[in-house]
């Protein structure tokens, strides 16, 4: 989602996406929206505390141009939900390997619910795509990805949600700031707090727009007076999606990846090293499925599972979609999944199917070894993100070895 605030990670970060996960599921035609997920019960201790924030909250929304009314009716609504602050303190012990990820976002029944959706709003669809230039299977492709073709849009209300992040979070600047912006929406008229409905990080609508991300690229496609994401109708959600994408340098005709060959010893995967399709051939680079690589522009060669599973040349489009998501995984299931409702085929390379996921508490272990041998500066916190593969592939180099970055149990080894 635009401005994700649940998307900490980086790289092969395999966490959730909007309030829809990356499941097989029976998709049924969107239906009205059920009223707002119960709020937990706070502890009076909890509760005080939140008045407390309320309170000086109203002066800081009031001194950023929302009325008294608004105030009033947002805050109404507004109250402290202990639901919220666990989920987003919660970290899984164990990340899927990439290709269990994919498994599951490019499944045949995601698939399946893509081309029926792809077929009952083609017409809309193919107008989004004429305005703003991005393919209708892309952004088809984001929609069943963040909610499962508007299934699952999330029944947190966002006021309450984001007041509680913005009071208890860790990120209560960022998180008051999506208030204060949710506040706005509300004062322009586009939805009333009852009905502002989505996950519990304040993501909303069919395409999962953070208030901010809202304000600054959703779109009234309609016609209506009113960039209504939040509906049954999800045409709004669908352009918003696509002008994000758009704004963000989409380039038509571009494809986000070709899927490639490398050369045995290749040394140049990571998204830092920028060539002409042209150069990377002269290199021995090639595209599997035969002939040369057109002129697309710079690209990268990224090995999302070393070099014993797929390799891709990834263009600018990769890193226009990671804008909405900056996890490479979520990006390939993005591509991929746009791929074959496209009509094309998925990747020929099969994955590492044998390799183990590492626990948290491995990747960790990883992170400080590299940090101890000065080739990791970031947190200690688990995440293969990009910084961590970064200092893979700096520490490879150093020893030799192929610097394809990749995170797994033979690498931990070698780094002991």
């Amino acid at each position: 989602m635009p401005g994700k605030a649940k998307v900490l990670a980086l790289g092969l970060a395999l966490l959730p996406m909007g309030c829809g996960s990356a499941g097989s599921e029976r998709y049924v035609s969107p239906r009205p929206s059920a009223a707002p997920a119960a709020i937990a019960v706070a502890t009076p201790e909890q509760q005080a505390g939140f008045d407390r924030w309320a309170v000086g909250f109203r002066a800081r929304a009031a001194s950023k141009g929302i009325s008294p009314g608004v105030l009033n009716s947002a805050m109404r609504v507004a109250a402290y939900d202990p639901d919220v602050i666990r989920l987003d303190r919660r970290q899984a012990e164990f990340a899927r390997p990439i290709w269990e990820y994919l498994d599951s976002a490019v499944s045949d029944t995601r698939l399946a619910n893509g081309r029926k959706v792809l077929t009952e709003h083609g017409a809309v669809l193919s107008r989004i795509e004429a305005r703003y230039g991005v393919p209708k299977e892309v952004v088809a492709a984001i929609w069943g990805m963040e909610t499962s073709y508007g299934v699952n849009r999330g029944k947190k209300g966002i006021i309450p949600s984001l007041a509680t992040l913005a009071y208890d979070g860790r990120r209560g600047a960022f998180f008051e700031d999506q208030l204060i912006a949710a506040l706005k929406i509300i004062q322009a008229g586009d939805v009333d707090p009852a009905h502002m409905l989505g996950s519990w990080a304040g993501a909303m609508g069919h395409t999962q727009f953070m208030p901010t991300s809202y304000l600054s690229y959703a779109v009234d496609f309609t016609g209506d007076g009113k960039r209504d994401i939040w509906s049954d109708n999800p045409t709004d959600a669908l352009a918003s999606a696509a002008n994000y994408l758009a704004k963000m340098g989409w380039t038509t005709g571009q494809p986000w990846a070709v899927e490639v060959t490398v050369p045995a010893g290749f040394r140049e995967a990571g998204k830092g090293i920028r060539k002409a399709p042209s150069a990377w051939q002269a290199q021995g680079v090639k595209s599997v499925r035969g002939g040369r690589i057109p002129d697309h522009g710079a690209a990268s060669i990224l090995m999302p599972a070393g070099a014993n599973g797929p390799a891709l040349m990834i263009f600018d489009n990769f890193r226009v979609i990671s804008r909405y998501n900056n996890a490479d995984s979520y990006v390939m299931g993005i591509g991929l999944l746009s791929d074959q409702l496209a009509g094309r085929g998925g990747l020929q390379r099969p994955w590492p199917r044998s390799d183990r996921a590492l626990t948290e508490a491995e990747r960790k272990e990883i992170q400080r070894r590299l940090a101890d041998m000065g080739y990791y500066q970031g947190e200690i916190d688990g995440v293969t993100g990009s910084g961590t593969m970064e200092a893979v592939r700096a520490w490879q180099v150093a020893q030799g070895m192929a610097p394809d970055g990749y995170v797994n149990e033979a690498l931990l080894k070698k780094l002991r």
